[in-house]
Order: structure tokens, then sequence, then C-alpha cells
């Protein structure tokens, strides 16, 4: 590598090797296992250190950050810089294996020797489009440039100053038996979602066949076209150059190879048409535009069949991404926009999640093909249909939950889940509806109601303690120092976090028009704190119900009939059960009980300086007409076996992926070295399965709690 210092290079090769377990230092690192940014060519320095990297992280089981061992591409270095990068690499390599240690767990939890950390192939697995989307941001100048200057936290430390249950008004249960330890989410396999749809079949991914369809084209259009054609015929499709047509040789002129390129060509890019022609005795396939500019605003309308449904239904088998990322991931593979995706409920990231998603005009065996080009991810049980989905239409969902290093004995576990199978849980909105960070999302909702637009910038860009990534820290100190937004705003790499959209918005329209900076951020994004307040009034307000008249019906509750809400009286108060009773999310269009409760709402808006009368916001967006919340849920389905397992990197059960995949289901010992309660049931639309996690264990299910018992269970 000419002119670059061989001398820094080669204490980075000595690093890593010291680090390499011994069976792994005999092969190059390029063949090692573990995805590549397609950015890194094989032999340069960068994909070098992108290896390097990977070893690391496999070694000390920690991720080292983007950045923190820059290289700049230019040939030479300067020895400031070299010593600098020496020792930003030596302070890495410390702190990745300092943070392996564990925290002992609180005082007054008898918690057994957790099992040995999650492996690191676990911990860092990645699909390759998160290599895609780091790409990006380097593309667009996101780089994480003097990150490497901060002392991390454990993970840990850093929820030290997150939430608490006690915090977010989960006070309560409304079971006698004797709770008992174990980790929720070791391992995101640990937790499995499988979407119940509108008619009441639990989604399942067990077939891969793709529809017969007499106009689909055979999988040779995936081949046929080289890298170069490619590229040529998407720039015609796109508009991106001055070309009206692409002209594509066939070498072997037969009719069967023609009608493959005419296929691949109109599968692979919707919206061109081709030709045969003859020019100088050769075959050619032209492709050219049928529509003009028309065919790129709608480019599937000139290539679809009308005898087939517009939508093709699809089961979405996916690993540790959400639902928001998943369709992103697909819609960047696919080159389409994420607006043509629909779905009947989103489902969490950390977590195996089964769940039906419909696409408008993308033909099955595009689909299917993505199966070879994306990890961690699984299409199937592929149908063509009229109609997209729409939310809310799912009946709910099932869960499949593993809970590790258990403490309870046979007999607890036993009377633990007959409570769950027989009265069920408190319906409490759970801890992912209120934020990990210091500044919860209600807190936020609250200032957005009082109409105190300073109070909600300030929350939302102040300085704050807990889990945040270092270019955040650092624009919340310029901004807290400067309030500046443009300043501010240059610290931060990424645009797109609320924090960036905000300070954009105030750079836009000025420090005193906060409420258009403030209508930036997309509209869910701004609602989702509104209704987190709305969520912890009725965490509070159902704990104070219990604590006041206990898991019975008493006048003045309320139960629905039909969608309207109606008050329980002194004669017909047997004709109901606890299951039967709501309680209102506080609005202008809902109802209160008649009783203490009533009261008890009432003062606490007024605490907050709300007016329980008039929940109307001179915001038409930031109105809360209310809802109705049943107070108690008892799930169906439910089922549960304790196992014992000697290895904690081992599967419990077997997913869908398994099973196609013709795995034997895993067989367990009478004794082993842990014991695990696996739990299956299902619950219905916008509930939360850690409350039912939680009335098992009797135990704090948030992250600040889970993190003490085991500080790899949120890699």
């Amino acid at each position: 590598m000419p002119g670059r210092p061989r001398s820094w290079l080669f204490r980075v090769a000595l690093v890593a090797a010291a680090l390499l377990r011994p069976e792994q230092r005999a092969r190059p690192l390029a063949a090692r296992p573990g995805p590549r940014p397609r950015s890194q060519a094989p032999g340069s320095l960068k994909c070098f250190l992108g290896a390097l990297k990977m070893e690391m992280t496999e070694v000390t089981g920690v991720s080292l950050k983007r950045g923190s061992v820059a290289v700049e591409d230019n040939d030479r270095v300067a020895p400031a810089e070299e010593a600098k990068r020496q020792k930003i690499l030596d302070r890495c390599l410390t702190k990745s294996q300092s943070e392996l240690e564990h925290v002992s767990p609180p005082s007054g939890v008898n918690v057994p020797e957790p099992p040995e950390a999650v492996s690191a192939r676990e911990g860092t697995k990645n699909s390759d489009v998160q290599l895609e989307e780091e790409e990006e941001e380097e593309e667009d100048g996101l780089s994480e440039e003097g990150e490497e200057e901060e002392e991390a936290e454990t993970f840990a430390d850093m929820m030290k100053h997150g939430l608490t249950e006690l915090d977010v008004g989960i006070t309560k249960f409304v079971s006698s038996h004797q709770g008992f330890s174990g980790i929720l989410k070791e391992r995101y396999s640990d937790f499995v979602v499988h979407e119940i749809g509108k008619d009441g079949r639990i989604s399942h991914l067990d077939d891969l066949s793709v529809p017969v369809d007499e106009e689909d084209p055979t999988e040779d259009v995936f081949t046929v076209l080289t890298a170069e054609e490619k590229q040529r015929l998407e720039e015609l499709q796109l508009f991106k150059n001055k070309e009206t047509s692409v002209a594509i040789e066939v070498i072997e002129d037969t009719k069967e190879k023609r009608t493959i390129i005419h296929q691949a060509i109109k599968s692979l890019f919707p919206g061109l048409e081709t030709k045969t022609e003859d020019r100088e005795g050769k075959k050619y396939i032209v492709a050219y535009h049928a529509a003009g500019k028309k065919a790129l605003a709608n480019p599937r309308k000139h290539s679809w069949p009308k005898s087939r449904g517009s939508y093709c239904h699809f089961v979405l088998y996916k690993e540790n991404k959400d639902t928001m990322d998943a369709i992103n991931v697909l819609s960047k593979y696919l080159r389409v926009k994420p607006n043509i995706f629909s779905y009947m409920g989103t489902k969490d990231k950390r977590a195996i999640t089964v769940q039906e998603i419909a696409v408008l005009k993308i033909t099955a065996q595009r689909l299917a093909h993505l199966n070879k080009c994306l990890m961690n991810f699984k299409l199937g049980n592929f149908s063509y249909q009229k109609n997209p989905l729409k939310l809310g239409e799912l009946q709910g969902n099932h869960f499949t939950v593993v809970l590790r290093n258990i403490t309870g004995t046979d007999e607890q576990v036993q009377q633990a889940m007959n409570s769950l199978k027989e009265i069920g849980f408190i319906n409490y909105y759970g801890m992912q509806r209120f934020g990990t960070t210091a500044v919860p999302t209600y807190q936020v909702g609250r200032a957005i109601l009082q109409n105190s637009w300073t109070e909600v910038m300030d929350l939302i860009l102040k300085p704050r303690s807990g889990a945040e990534k270092g270019y955040l820290v650092k624009c919340r100190e310029e901004w807290a120092k400067t309030k500046d937004p443009a300043a501010a705003l240059r610290k931060l790499p990424v645009k797109r976090c609320v924090e960036g959209q905000l300070l954009r918005g105030l750079s836009k329209y000025g420090m005193k028009n906060i409420v258009s900076a403030f209508g930036i951020i997309p509209r869910n994004n701004r609602l989702m704190y509104i209704h987190s307040y709305q969520s912890y009034v009725w965490n509070n307000m159902v704990s104070k119900r219990i604590e006041e008249y206990g898991l019975r019906p008493v006048p003045g509750d309320l139960v629905l009939k039909g969608a309207t809400a109606t008050y329980v009286d002194e004669e017909d108060v047997n004709n109901y059960s606890i299951h039967d009773v709501v309680m209102p999310l506080p609005g202008f269009d809902v109802i209160y009980p008649k009783h203490k409760i009533s009261e008890a709402y009432r003062e606490m808006l007024t605490a907050d300086n709300l007016d329980i009368d008039n929940m109307r916001h001179k915001i038409r967006d930031y109105s809360l007409s209310g809802a109705y919340r049943k107070i108690i849920i008892r799930p169906q389905n439910v089922s549960w076996e304790v196992v014992a397992y000697d290895d904690p990197k081992i599967p419990l059960f077997n997913t869908d992926v398994d099973n196609l995949e013709g795995k034997p289901p895993p067989v367990f010992a009478s004794e082993g070295k842990y014991r695990a309660l696996k739990m299956d049931f299902s619950l219905p639309p916008s509930t939360y399965a850690t409350m039912a996690i939680r009335e098992v264990l009797k135990m704090d299910t948030s992250i600040k709690n889970q993190t003490q018992l085991n500080t790899t269970w949120l890699r």
C-alpha cells in the first residue's frame, strides 16, 4: 500500500491476531463468516478494518461504534493522526472487554448465576440491509467522527436512568400466587409473535411456493441480463439519461431466449415495453417507454394482467426488525415506495414475528426472489387478492414466550399459569409505551396538551441522562449552550430523528413559532406523545380503581354495550364480572365512572394543569376524543411447560423456518443446569404480552430491572 505508513497498519494487524481464536488465525479475514458492506472492496484497507471490527465483536461480544477507527481514503496519513487512531483503537478494545461484566442482581431478588452471555453471533447478526443502511448514511455524508473521544457507559449503567413500572402507574397484581424470577427476551428468538387474522386463523409461514400463473416469467429472468444491462435499463426506466431506448443483443438467437429477455425486462423494470429488431443481421431486444413519463408515475399499471387481483398477499417472517423497518427493507430491494405495502398491525423489533402483508402489483415471483437476497427475512404463503389490508383488521396475536433461568418451583409455576388462564392480568399499557430515556414520552404529551410549547421543545432537546448515542449527547449540549438550532443540527449526522426534525423546523420557522417547527415531525410521531400521556393517566387510574374496589364490579363502573359505555346500576351489578368493566382514556367524548375514581381523574388532570371538561385543543390534531379499555384481560389458548437445559445458546422450540427446513424439535433432558418456562397464549389487539408475563413472575418488566438480571438481553 504505497504512501501509507506501514507501522500503523502493522499494529492493527497485531491487535487482530492477538484477538483471534487460535483456529481462526489460520484463515484469511475475508474467508470468515459475517456480512460485509458492498462498499468495502476485497483487499482494501476498509475491507480489512471492517473484517477486523467483526472479529473484535465476535470475541468481545460488544459491537464497536462505526467511525471509532476511521480511515481516510487519502494515500497519506499524518503522524499525529496515526497516533490518534492507535489511541482510539486501544481504548475501543479495552472498553469493549470491560462492558462484558454483568451487573449484580438487585438486593432482595434471589437470582441464580445467569447463563453465560448470548453468543456474539446472536448479538451482532445483521441483515444485508442493515449494512446497506449504514452505507447510505455514509454516502449522505453522515459520519460519526468525534464519537471516539467519549467514555461509553455500559448498557446497565445507562439504564439506571430508565423508567420503572412504578413511574408509569403499574403497581397492582390480580393473583395471590408467590412470584419468582426469570429472564425475559434473553434472546430475541425467545419471543415469537404470530398474527391472528380477521378470519381468526393464526398466521404461519409454511409454504414457500409461488402461485402458478401462465403470465409469470421463469426463474431465468433474474440471471439472463448482465449487471451492465440492468444498470442501463434502470437508468432508462427512471429517465436518468437522455436515451429513449436500450438495445440488448441476443447472443444465442432462439425464440425461447428472446422470450426470456422480454419477460426479464418487463418483470424487473415495470413501465418498459420491448420489441425485437433486426440490425445488420443480428437480433436485438429493444426496451423503451410505452407511456412516456406516465409509466414512471404508475409503472405496474402497464404490465399487470387484468385477470389477476391487484394485491399480492404474503406472510412475512422476520427476526429482530419492527414492521416499518422491514417494509423499508423490502421496498428498497424492490425499488418501490413503502406506501404500496399494507398490513393489519405493527410488530415489535426484539422478537421473531409472523404477519400478513399486502403489496400493490408486485408479483409473488419477485417477492419470493427476495428469500435469496435477505437475511433474517422469509416470505411465503403467496396469493393474489382484490383488496389491501387495513390497520386494525386483525383479531389479535398469538405469543410463544420463553422465560429462561426461572427460580420458581413447579408448584409455583402451576399456580401462576392457572391464575393467568382463569383470571387474567391487568390490562396496563406496557413499558414500551413510555420510551426508555430519562425524559418519558408522556411528559412531552402533557406539555403539548398544556399548550406549553417552550417546554415541549426543551423536553425533546435538553441534555438528559441515559442510553443515548454520542452525537445526540453533543447535539443536546450544543443546544443547551447556544440555543442555536442550526449549530445543534450540525452536530447530528442523522437528521431523520425527532431531534433533527424539530431542529430543522426551528431553523425554518424560528424560535417564536415552535408549533409550526414541531409540526415538521411526522403526525404519527407527534400523536404518540399525547397517546402516551393518556396511557399514563389510564394506568394510574386503573391502579386506584383496583386498590379502592378490588376485582369485582361495583355500582358506578362502566361497561360496554356495543360501542357505547353505560353505568353499572345497583340492581344489575351481579350480571357483570370484572372482565366486563372498562375505564376511559381521558378525552372530550367519554364519560367517567360514577364513584371515587371519577374525582381521581379530575384531580390528576387538574394537578397537570388540564381541564377534564375541555379536552379539545386549539390545534385539532391534539384534541383528545378519548376511548374505553377493559381493565382485566383473560388470555385465550393458554398452555405451558417447564423444561430443563444446559446450554443457554440453544433454542427451546422450533420456529416456522425451522419447521420448513425439517429441523426436529428440541429434546429436553429430565435434569439440567437451568430451567425455563415456555408459555403460549393469545391476546386481543393493543394488549401487552409483557403485562401478562409480569403477572406470572410478579416482577418488574422494565428494561431497567431486566438489565440488572442480565445485561445481555437487549443486544
